[in-house]
């Protein structure tokens, strides 16, 4: 009885030591993304500030492939001890539906730590595509079935989910040309290799700006105060529309929960920052700031959401 209760102390004391001696080493964030979009930028930025506050280097590594299915799956079978993370969005809720044959469950081989933000996209077209607004492009896409077309970074991201819902609600057959990469994607449209794409406003909005490409709208309720003058989908005509891109971190199943809770509340010091709301406002992004049920919630509903959108969408992994 004695040696029980001992050794019950012992792992008490050690679990209330986890979160102040946590990190005692460097730790690893992956992003099962290309290098350049959203995910690798806020993720060398909230890696850079959580060293600055925890005393230990956030490595960042780009670890693409399969749609980020193989980023994820080194995560999820990686030791559950906080030291390697994952970077994640809501591709990671769409392929719970989209490729149901994966190696990983994502809320049963991941443990939620918290949103970082979310941001609105917007939807482009080359400047040679012979439409100045939303509803001439949608005409033009219906007289030509088949004929134009669209980049993503890959199947289940939120650029080719967001065209796919686009393409569903406003009756229109354009194919999607997935890439590698939001890099080699938004390459593409800016070169006229393709005919449109959605894009994060945080990545796409200074192009539209330049006029190297033609914003026709913005996928969020309201306008965003990046792009004012371009009008939201629902307001140009495909009324209902709406989508965004969002960003959290999972770590394996079973990592302390103090270390959970310490991650959770030092990311959530990042995001309500005031310099940081303000300078992500300037580039169109919102912080997500929530706690580890918030951020589970959040999650299981998003997938419940995708699943709809999949579903009414009829988009399959090529």
């Amino acid at each position: 009885m004695l040696r029980a209760a001992l050794a019950l102390l012992l792992l008490s004391v050690n679990a209330a030591a986890w979160p102040q001696a946590y990190p005692a080493r460097p730790v690893r964030i992956v992003v099962p993304f290309a290098t350049g979009g959203p995910a690798d930028i806020y993720a060398r930025f909230l890696g850079a500030k959580l060293q600055e506050a925890l005393g230990q280097p956030f490595i960042i590594e780009d670890r693409p492939g399969g749609g980020s299915i193989v980023g994820t799956d080194a995560v999820a079978k990686s030791p559950p001890d906080g030291y390697t993370l994952l970077m994640m969005s809501n591709t990671h809720t769409v392929n719970e539906t989209l490729i149901p044959k994966k190696p990983f469950d994502l809320m049963r081989d991941l443990a939620p730590i918290s949103g970082v933000n979310y941001s609105d996209l917007l939807m482009v077209i080359h400047p040679s595509v012979p439409a100045s607004n939303l509803q001439e492009f949608i005409e033009l896409a219906r007289s030509r079935p088949g004929a134009l077309n669209y980049a993503s970074s890959g199947p289940g991201t939120p650029y080719h989910m967001a065209g796919e819902l686009f393409k569903a609600m406003a009756g229109v057959d354009i194919v999607h040309v997935p890439h590698k990469g939001s890099d080699q994607a938004r390459t593409a449209i800016l070169g006229g290799q393709v005919q449109m794409m959605f894009d994060a406003i945080t990545t796409m909005a200074g192009s539209a700006r330049a006029g190297k490409v033609k914003a026709l709208a913005s996928s969020g309720k309201t306008r965003s105060p990046v792009t004012p003058d371009v009008p939201t989908l629902a307001e140009a005509g495909v009324q209902g529309y709406e989508a965004t891109i969002w960003l959290g971190l999972m770590a394996p199943a079973g990592t302390p929960r103090p270390i959970l809770e310490k991650l959770n509340a030092e990311i959530n010091k990042v995001v309500n920052a005031p310099e940081v709301k303000e300078a992500w406002a300037k580039q169109g992004a919102v912080p997500m700031a929530m706690t580890l049920e918030q951020f589970d919630k959040f999650l299981r509903e998003d997938i419940v959401k995708w699943a709809k959108v999949v579903k009414l969408s009829g988009a399959k992994v090529d």
